[in-house]
């Protein structure tokens, strides 16, 4: 059995949990996250295996850091590691829709897919969910 940690850091957006599995991020979520694992699966508490996570976030949150550099185990079906590899790929202060993102994966009629995958991306601001947007230009169904 993997073994597990989390912490809990401010931020600007209030709270946020670090998981960590077998000393490697393999979440990240919001309080009141709409796909939120109960908090009995984050393992101990223990701070130990955050230190560059928490650096690089309060780089990113001052303005100084525009792309994280962390190692980092993204645990979903093949098909969301697919979306969450493409968010990753989304320039700081850029967006990209739904349909863009399912035509990048060679998937044109999966807009609906990839919105689904898009929230319940496990490792929410470092994986950039927030820069996708619906079709209008609006956050479509945004979780966080």
């Amino acid at each position: 059995m993997p073994d597990k940690q989390h912490t809990i850091v401010e931020s600007p957006y209030g709270p946020l949990t670090l998981v960590a599995t077998d000393g490697v991020l393999s979440g990240l979520y919001m309080t009141a996250q709409r796909h939120r694992p109960p908090e009995v699966t984050f393992g101990v508490p223990d701070a130990s295996p955050f230190g560059e996570t928490v650096r690089q976030l309060e780089a990113y949150f001052e303005g100084g850091l525009k792309e994280f550099t962390l190692p980092m185990r993204l645990a979903g079906t093949e098909f969301q590691r697919s979306v969450w590899e493409q968010l990753q790929l989304i320039p700081y202060g850029e967006t990209r829709t739904y349909g863009e993102l399912a035509e990048a994966l060679g998937k044109p009629g999966a807009s609906r897919a990839v919105g689904l995958a898009n929230g319940k991306n496990p490792i929410g601001i470092i994986v950039p969910c927030h820069r996708v947007i619906g079709s209008t230009g609006s956050l479509t169904g945004y979780g966080g």
